[in-house]
C-alpha cells in the first residue's frame, strides 16, 4: 500500500531535491542522535537507531492525508514523497548494513540488491508487455469485478512473489511489498479509465484487514515487561520520540519556501510519525544483537505514541 501511493511523475525536479536533501540531512542527525544514545548507553549501533529515526509511516500518515482531502494537493505530494524516500532509503539501509543473515558483507548485499532491482525491473517490463495485449486486457476487465477479482488475485501473487524474492536473495521482506506496490503504481496508469475500483479493493484489503492485525500482533508481540523493568528504560520513551522529532521534523525546514512555515511544520510532524518500520527493524535488531530488548520496546512504545500525537 505504501508503494501504491508513489506518483513517479512527481518525485522529480525540485521535489525529488528536497525530499533527496532532507532525507540525507535525516541520517546525518540520526547519526549525531545515535551516537549520543550509545554514549549514553541507551543503544549499542549509533548506525542502526540512525536508520530506526529515519523512517517515516507512510502507511499511516497516507490515511491522514486521504481523509484531510489533501492527498492529491502539492502539499500531501510532497509529504508523500519524503515519506516514500525515507520508508524506501530505511529499507535499503538496514537491508545493507544489518540484513536479518547475518553472513553477508556490505559489498555482497549490494550486488544482491541489483541482482533484486533487475529481476524486479525484468518482471515489470514482462507485466507491463503482457498487460498491452489487447485480448489479456479484455479478460482483465472481463473478470476483475467478478468473484474472480481477477486483479485483486494478481496483486497478491505480485506480493508474495516479490517478498519470496527479497526473502530468498537476502534482503528484507518489507523490501519485496513495497517493491510490489511500486511496481503496480508505476505501471498502473490507467486505473481510472478500465478498472477505478482496483486501488479501492486493496486498500479495503490492506486497512480493513492486515493493518488491524498487524497492530494486534504488535501488541502481542509488545515486551512490557522489558519497557518497565526499571526507571531508565521506562525514561528512554519520551528521548526517542523527542529524537523522532528532530531527526525527521527538523529537515521539513527545507520545505518552507515551498509550502509555507505553517505548512512545513505541519509536514515535520507527518514525517516524525513512524511505527511498522520500528517494529520490523527492532525484531531484526533484538536477533543479531544490536539492540536490547528493553530499548526495543521503548522505541515500539515511542512509534506508538508518535501515531497517536503528530497525525492529530
Amino acid at each position: 500500500l505504501a508503494g501504491l501511493e508513489i506518483d513517479v511523475r512527481r518525485l522529480r525536479g525540485r521535489t525529488l531535491r528536497l525530499t533527496a536533501t532532507g532525507f540525507a540531512l535525516s541520517f546525518a542527525v540520526g547519526i549525531v542522535v545515535g551516537l549520543g544514545f550509545s554514549a549514553g548507553g541507551f543503544v549499542k549501533s549509533p548506525m542502526f537507531i540512525a536508520i530506526v529515526l529515519v523512517s517515516t509511516s507512510l502507511g499511516v500518515i497516507v490515511p491522514v492525508l486521504k481523509d484531510s482531502g489533501n492527498i492529491g494537493s502539492d502539499f500531501g505530494q510532497l509529504v508523500i514523497a519524503a515519506a516514500s524516500i525515507a520508508d524506501f532509503g530505511a529499507i535499503i539501509l538496514l537491508s545493507l548494513f544489518f540484513s536479518g543473515k547475518g553472513s553477508t558483507s556490505t559489498t555482497g548485499t549490494l550486488i544482491l540488491l541489483g541482482i533484486f532491482v533487475l529481476l524486479v525491473t525484468l518482471i515489470g517490463l514482462a507485466i507491463a508487455g503482457v498487460e498491452h495485449s489487447s485480448g489479456l486486457s479484455r479478460v482483465l476487465v472481463r473478470l476483475q469485478d467478478t468473484t474472480a477479482e481477477i486483479r485483486v488475485r494478481g496483486a497478491f501473487v505480485l506480493l508474495l512473489g516479490f517478498v519470496a524474492l527479497a526473502e530468498n536473495v537476502g534482503l528484507e521482506t518489507i523490501l519485496g511489498a513495497f517493491a510490489a506496490g511500486a511496481l503496480l503504481s508505476l505501471i498502473d496508469r490507467d486505473e481510472m479509465m478500465t478498472h477505478p475500483e482496483f486501488r479501492t479493493k486493496l486498500e479495503a484489503a490492506g486497512f480493513g484487514i492486515f493493518i488491524p492485525v498487524f497492530f494486534v500482533t504488535t501488541g502481542l508481540h509488545f515486551d512490557l515487561g522489558a519497557l518497565f523493568s526499571s526507571l531508565s528504560t521506562a525514561a528512554r520513551i519520551p528521548l526517542f520520540l523527542l529524537a523522532m522529532l528532530i531527526v525527521r521534523g527538523l529537515p521539513a525546514l527545507l520545505y518552507e519556501r515551498l509550502i509555507g512555515p505553517q505548512r512545513a511544520l505541519i509536514a515535520g510532524l507527518l514525517q516524525a510519525t513512524t511505527l511498522p518500520f520500528i517494529v520490523a527493524a527492532t525484531q531484526i535488531g533484538v536477533q543479531i544483537g544490536v539492540v536490547t530488548p528493553a530499548s526495543a520496546s521503548a522505541l515500539i512504545a515511542a512509534g506508538l505514541l508518535s501515531v497517536d500525537i503528530f497525525p492529530a
